[in-house]
């Protein structure tokens, strides 16, 4: 077993929060990356919690735990339920990482460098100009993550414009002016060098061929069911595709050296992990 590191947490326990919970891939990076680490005993499960219940769920934890991943509808209840809240969380206005340390809860947000680190792996670290399709937690994300790429100006393509207002403040916190457009506007609102979409499931199929068509590169949140209509359209065109997937890993790679206290996070086993846990569930 690797040398303890200063500082870092005895602890032993962790888990994923949210609802519905049951096919979170957090599972499989997380003890993927304890087992690589030689943290033996740590354990990490998926917890079903809906925002009415994190409250208790906090206060029931005891010095065995190490930390907590939070996703939907979690992140924004967090911020009140934590005792320090990180300057990056209260920007992006929400937190998807507890951290728990000398019987204080730290939030966290790890999702940003999810997506910086997927983008710049992928060859996209500095994009010329971005439209974001969607204006969810997901959307203020990756505004936040534009900017952190430096980016000073955003196109956010919505369905309704007037449930935008938060993403798009998010992003004027990080220096960011976002353009709010409805998203039945996108072809007119291409090309742009990366187009960024948060829309759940099928959402953006529609789109699919404007985007391609535009030369765009693409980064698609979505990770199962893979390709999405939306990716597989801008990979046959040629263009470059980042999938939901690298985001995850790399929010989750941050999440373990927030909870161990280690840097020496083994990225190569958690995606071999995620990546054959999703070819398994494609094939069932």
């Amino acid at each position: 077993m690797a040398a303890r590191a200063p500082g870092e947490l005895t602890a032993r326990r962790a888990a994923v929060l949210g609802s519905p919970i049951a096919h979170s891939l957090s599972p499989v990076l997380h003890r993927a990356a304890y087992a690589a680490m030689g943290l033996e005993g740590w354990t990490y499960e998926a917890v079903e919690c809906g925002e009415d219940g994190l409250a208790g769920v906090l206060d029931g934890l005891g010095p065995e735990w190490a930390g907590l991943s939070l996703t939907m509808p979690l992140k924004r209840v967090a911020l009140k339920l934590v005792d320090e809240v990180s300057d990056l969380a209260v920007k992006v206005g929400g937190a998807n990482t507890v951290v728990l340390r000398g019987g204080r809860r730290l939030g966290d947000n790890t999702d940003v460098h999810g997506i910086v680190t997927a983008l710049s792996e992928a060859g996209l670290g500095a994009p010329a100009s971005a439209v974001v399709l969607g204006g969810g937690a997901t959307a203020a994300s990756a505004l936040a993550a534009l900017a952190r790429l430096g980016l000073d100006e955003a196109v956010l393509a919505v369905r309704a414009p007037e449930r935008a207002a938060d993403a798009a403040e998010v992003g004027g916190r990080f220096g960011l002016d976002v353009r709010v457009e409805r998203l039945d506007r996108l072809p007119a609102l291409l090309p742009a060098a990366l187009v960024v979409s948060t829309l759940p499931g099928r959402s953006a199929d529609a789109y699919a061929e404007p985007v391609a068509a535009s030369g765009a590169a693409l980064f698609d949140v979505v990770y199962a069911p893979w390709p999405t209509a939306l990716a597989a359209a801008v990979a046959a065109a040629g263009g470059t595709v980042v999938g939901g997937f690298d985001m995850l890993l790399h929010q989750a790679v941050r999440q373990v050296a927030l909870m161990t206290g280690r840097d020496d996070v083994p990225v190569d086993a958690m995606r071999a992990a995620g990546e054959a846990e999703l070819a398994r569930r494609s094939a069932t």
